[in-house]
């Protein structure tokens, strides 16, 4: 079964479409069965694989509306083992149907039942707010990843999330875990970036992955010409980068179902000897 991850953070510009496209495309580098989910409207997940309005037939909008399935939506991609489903929102009114419609929390939920044991991960995009789809994808998650821009506006919004997850916790969705906050655009020896890491090591250190994310222009660049990094330039140090924080979450991810999977015999040990 997939471990779905949601990167989220109400705060724009801390690169979360970046995060979610290229750790979806190093999950697949890694021959791991990978789904992408474009759940904010805007649509920049799909740009920055090359989709456009030509070329993709449904997306979520459709599922939402009921007028198809998720497993209908789904789009290939250049990297074998990573598929894409987009939002697929072109409209005004189609954007505020999606946001009527995803004040259902458990929309997203529902319809991944059909296809979560296809796949090893689903990563989910999440717009830069704390409600409807973002609500409909921690509702939905496994766990969330948290992109955080060196800066104090971003700092807020990472306590911000903290407290709405355990608002999900409560209501929603009482398993979800932080998968890592992430540190993104990192510019060494500059004094934004040494206080934010103050801040996070302070507050959220045990949740801080020990590898940060370069401020590096090919990133950019490989979303202006519709690629994941690793199609664009490997070597690069941001696709680096996104490739050994797709290891760490293979590996928590593995060690976990290990865990679970050694738990069993000892629990049903515990019952045969209280029989």
């Amino acid at each position: 079964m997939a471990r779905v991850i949601a990167v989220a953070l109400p705060k724009g510009g801390v690169g979360k479409t970046t995060t979610a496209v290229n750790l979806a495309s190093s999950l697949a580098v890694a021959e791991q069965r990978t789904l992408l989910i474009d759940m904010d409207t805007f649509g920049a997940s799909a740009l920055s694989l090359g989709f456009t309005d030509g070329t993709v037939k449904s997306g979520l909008y459709e599922v939402f509306n009921f007028t198809t399935t998720l497993t209908n939506a789904i789009h290939k991609t250049d990297l074998p083992y990573l598929d894409f489903i987009p939002s697929n929102v072109h409209s005004l009114q189609s954007e505020e149907r999606m946001f009527r419609l995803a004040d259902n929390r458990t929309m997203l939920r529902n319809a991944m039942r059909g296809v979560v044991h296809q796949y090893d991960f689903i990563v989910l995009d999440c717009p830069p707010i704390l409600r409807g789809m973002s609500t409909n994808a921690l509702t939905a998650a496994d766990s969330v990843l948290i992109p955080v821009k060196p800066g104090h506006f971003a700092l807020d919004a990472v306590d911000k999330l903290f407290k709405y997850l355990e608002w999900i916790k409560e209501v929603a969705n009482k398993t979800i875990s932080v998968e890592g906050i992430l540190l993104t655009m990192h510019e060494p020896n500059t004094r934004v970036t040494d206080i934010t890491l103050k801040e996070l090591h302070s507050k959220y250190q045990r949740y801080l992955f020990d590898i940060f994310i370069p401020k590096n222009n090919l990133l950019g660049e490989a979303s202006f010409y519709g690629k994941p990094a690793v199609l664009y330039d490997i070597n690069s140090r941001g696709s680096k980068a996104y490739l050994e924080i797709a290891q760490q979450v293979i590996a928590r991810t593995r060690q976990s179902r290990v865990a679970v999977t050694t738990l069993e015999p000892t629990i049903l040990q515990q019952f045969a000897q209280q029989a």
